[in-house]
Order: C-alpha cells, then sequence, then structure tokens
C-alpha cells in the first residue's frame, strides 16, 4: 500500500477521476432515457442492473487496452485518438444515440448496456493512458469515478453546462495525456528516455493544441452562412 503515499499515484488518480466524468456526461442521459418509459421500482433495477453491466465491461475492455498499450506504436495511435478526442469534447461530437424509452426491463437493461458500451471508447483509452499500466491506480479509479457519473449524474451535467471551463479542462487534459502517451511508446522509448524536456513539452503542447483547434473548430461552426447574393 505504499503507493497510497506516491505524489505520482494522486495526480494520476485525479487525471482518471477528471477524464471519466468529462466524458462520461452524456452516458447518463443514456441512462435516464432507457429507463423513462419503466414504472419507478422497476426504473431503479434498470439503472442498478444496467449500470453493473456496463461497468464490467468497461473494466474489462479498459484492462484490454492498458495491455495494447504495451505494444510498440500502438501508443502512437492511441496518442492520436486521444487528441482526436479531445477536440471532439470541445466540438460537442458526443456520439450519442438517439434512444427510445423501453416498457420491457429487459430492454431498457440491454440497451443502457449496449449504449455504455459504444459510446465508451473514449473514456477507456482515455483511462488507460492516465492509469501508464499500473494496475491499482486503474481500479480504485474506477470504482470511485463510475459510482460517482451514475448517480452524480445530474449534478455533474449541471456543473458542466454552468462551467463550461471543466469541459475545456477536461480537453486540455485529454491532450496532455496524449503527449504523454506519445513519449512512452515503447518504439521511441529509448531516444525518449534521454530527452527529459519533451516529457514535458510535448504534453504541453498537446494540451494547447486540443484547445486551440478545438475552439477554432466550433468557432467556425457558430459562424452564421453567408447569405446567397443575387445579381
Amino acid at each position: 500500500m505504499s503507493f497510497l503515499t506516491s505524489p505520482d499515484f494522486w495526480i494520476a488518480l485525479s487525471q482518471i477521476i477528471l477524464i471519466n466524468i468529462v466524458l462520461s456526461g452524456d452516458n447518463a442521459v443514456v441512462i435516464a432515457m432507457a429507463s423513462r418509459s419503466l414504472p419507478p421500482a422497476q426504473q431503479k433495477k434498470a439503472i442498478l442492473f444496467g449500470s453493473m453491466g456496463a461497468i464490467v465491461l468497461r473494466v474489462v475492455l479498459t484492462f484490454f487496452a492498458v495491455y495494447l498499450l504495451t505494444l510498440p506504436y500502438l501508443k502512437l495511435v492511441g496518442a492520436a485518438l486521444l487528441f482526436w478526442i479531445g477536440i471532439g469534447l470541445l466540438k460537442g461530437d458526443d456520439g450519442e444515440e438517439n434512444l427510445e424509452g423501453h416498457s420491457s426491463l429487459a430492454a431498457a437493461i440491454k440497451t443502457i448496456v449496449v449504449a455504455d458500451l459504444v459510446m465508451s471508447l473514449d473514456n477507456v483509452v482515455g483511462v488507460a493512458a492516465a492509469a501508464k499500466g499500473n494496475v491499482p491506480l486503474l481500479v480504485f479509479g474506477l470504482v470511485i469515478s463510475i459510482p460517482l457519473i451514475i448517480f452524480g449524474s445530474t449534478l455533474i451535467l449541471k456543473l458542466m453546462d454552468r462551467f463550461p471551463i471543466i469541459i475545456t479542462l477536461g480537453a486540455a487534459l485529454l491532450g496532455w495525456v496524449a503527449g504523454e502517451m506519445a513519449m512512452s511508446d515503447p518504439s521511441i522509448a529509448g531516444w525518449a528516455a534521454s530527452q527529459h524536456a519533451l516529457h514535458t513539452i510535448v504534453p504541453a503542447i498537446g494540451a494547447i493544441s486540443v484547445v486551440a483547434i478545438g475552439k477554432w473548430l466550433t468557432s467556425r461552426q457558430q459562424q452564421p452562412e453567408p447569405a446567397n447574393q443575387s445579381a
């Protein structure tokens, strides 16, 4: 348990929790939509069992992702994916599916599990990157953050709407983690070990770039289209 006294452990744990909270806000909407047509007693069961199934699948996927990130070049690919996810977060590309409420408890549970699985790729990559192969950290982060998302989803969504800076900070964190992931890829580990400054510079560039590109693309989307002028 000596790892609990390490500052690096608590920093990485904070990263995992923030990444999960920022990227899982819309998953809570899926849970609510899938169970909204059920009687109140069944709604609680659908949320509980559906969320438990989604958590188990997400933990399995995350462990698989941690293993894959030990292979050469895959961290570089993962870093690029994480970079794009951060940009998409600022653009509002959440990939949320159009879901209908279900009158059947089993159907609602199935919808929650499948939809969460489809929407959780960004979470899995982000958490696996932040954990850096530390299994106790990975488990601890998931155990803390996933129930927080499920039971505090309404509050989290309201906070993100009221304080958009939370989303910006989350996107910047993804850019930072992407930079760290790229520098730790086994294919360049030997060279990167001697480039101490780059271990700070590259993540910083990643964080700044994600926010800058995401804000620029958002501003382009919000610009009104020029009116067609008749000759």
